[in-house]
């Protein structure tokens, strides 16, 4: 059967497509951006195969990116959604030293689409008095959370007597932090911020109560585009 794409690349997520789950398996075309990622392409589909355990995939990303801290690190994101599970991977690697050699951990975790807690979007916008309907915004942030890992971010609770000096404890937000991709319309482009905001509502509209995630990640695709 044909196989489509959806992906996201180092420089930027330069292909996507939401096809209709029921004419398309995008499957092979996310094996071939994981080889473009050029990031052990070979254990990542490994680790991928177990996790989609042969289910066609509707829709995917795929992410890399390379961070600098006291060494230089790279790592790769992939989510995928098939018709019933919401898959997310993550491939990291450890430089090795004279005394252990260098390693790479996969991680995988495979969350049904009924346990998708929510689909958090930030649109950061330039000039907003100057944002047309159907304008992308310059940054997008996409949160997806199922419950399995939260953050909570504290400040010192407020009291409304200016002159009060009693300590008053400590106030907080729980947000989910089970996967976090942002992307900067500015370094990968606005066409990325735009296919982003496509992956959003094909998995928003998979999982929304009481939908078919596959009649719902199709009618994603032929939604209205950005300018």
């Amino acid at each position: 059967m044909r196989r489509g794409w959806w992906s996201s690349t180092a420089a930027g997520w330069d292909n996507a497509q939401v096809p209709n789950v029921t004419t398309e398996n995008l499957r092979d075309d996310l094996s071939a951006h994981v080889r473009r990622a050029g990031y052990y392409p070979d254990l990542v589909d490994d680790v991928l195969d177990v996790a989609l355990a042969d289910e066609p995939v509707v829709a995917h990303l795929v992410q890399a990116e390379t961070t600098f801290d006291d060494a230089v690190r790279r790592h790769l994101t992939v989510l995928a959604l098939t018709p019933t599970r919401f898959v997310a991977a993550h491939v990291d690697d450890h430089e090795g030293d004279a005394a252990h050699p260098s390693s790479a951990a996969a991680t995988t975790e495979a969350v049904p689409l009924t346990e998708v807690r929510s689909v958090a979007l930030t649109h950061v916008v330039d000039e907003p008095a100057q944002h047309g309907r159907g304008d992308s915004a310059s940054e997008l942030t996409l949160a997806i959370g199922w419950g399995a890992v939260s953050r909570i971010d504290l400040e010192p609770a407020q009291c409304p007597d200016p002159q009060c000096e009693a300590d008053h404890g400590l106030t907080g937000q729980l947000t989910p932090d089970d996967v976090v991709v942002r992307v900067s319309g500015a370094a990968e482009g606005r066409d990325a911020v735009r296919r982003a905001v496509a992956f959003a509502r094909a998995l928003s509209a998979a999982t929304a109560p009481g939908s078919s995630s596959g009649s719902s990640s199709g009618s994603a695709a032929g939604g209205r585009t950005g300018r």
